[in-house]
């Protein structure tokens, strides 16, 4: 059986409902906010649920796909911090979450640069925290996550493999070599059990130790 099919029937194994397909078809429209894919949106919901996440920060709002699987997988009155620099994306966001079922109370969108904004937010308060933005900035979401998390949270970054870009060595673009240096950085940081998938386009994950 070809990589191709068994790649489609991976994507089709959880269909996605309107809320999410409305999601996916916002952020084709306005352009510059990828979502996140099936598969990747479902290793969000099993992550959250998996740890029973009540506080979760994600960077990188989008139109709201991977905050639908977020809200999806943590537990009832829990509450999703999201991060965007476009206004616009969040207010797409934001109706697909109503659409979905999802009160206000359950999510809280700030506008602004995740670097700026993290800061603000409070030490060890959080179950897991998602990047999705610049992978420039990636190792320092990095440092911003680990403060964030409580012992036994989790950190994921999206786009870990950017197109294969970052396994070949011999690539040196900057978002490559940014990429690079986060996977080194959670390989070798002793507090943190780290994952790489090659799921979509790569899905890096490490759960934050006691200690």
């Amino acid at each position: 059986m070809s990589t191709e099919v068994t790649l489609a029937y991976v994507d089709a194994f959880l269909p996605e409902d309107e809320p999410l397909v409305a999601a996916r078809r916002n952020a084709a429209e306005v352009g510059g906010a990828a979502p996140v894919g099936p598969v990747t949106g479902a290793a969000l919901r099993f992550a959250a649920a998996a740890i029973g996440a009540r506080a979760v920060v994600e960077i990188g709002t989008g139109c709201g796909t991977s905050g639908l699987w977020l809200l999806r997988g943590m537990r009832p009155g829990g509450v999703l911090t999201s991060v965007d620099v476009e206004p616009e994306h969040q207010r797409l966001a934001r109706g697909v979450f109503v659409e979905a079922g999802f009160p206000a109370g359950r999510y809280r969108l700030i506008s602004g640069r995740a670097l700026e904004v993290l800061p603000r937010l409070a030490d060890g308060a959080y179950d897991l925290v998602f990047c999705d933005a610049d992978p420039q900035e990636y190792p320092e979401y990095l440092a911003g996550a680990l403060r964030l998390l409580r012992a036994g949270g989790v950190v994921i970054f999206d786009n870990a493999l950017l197109r294969g870009r970052v396994a070949d060595l011999t690539c040196d673009d900057i978002d490559a070599v940014a990429v690079r240096e986060l996977c080194e950085q959670v390989r070798m940081d002793e507090r943190l059990v780290p994952l790489l998938l090659p799921a979509d386009d790569g899905l890096l994950a490490a759960v934050k130790q006691a200690g």
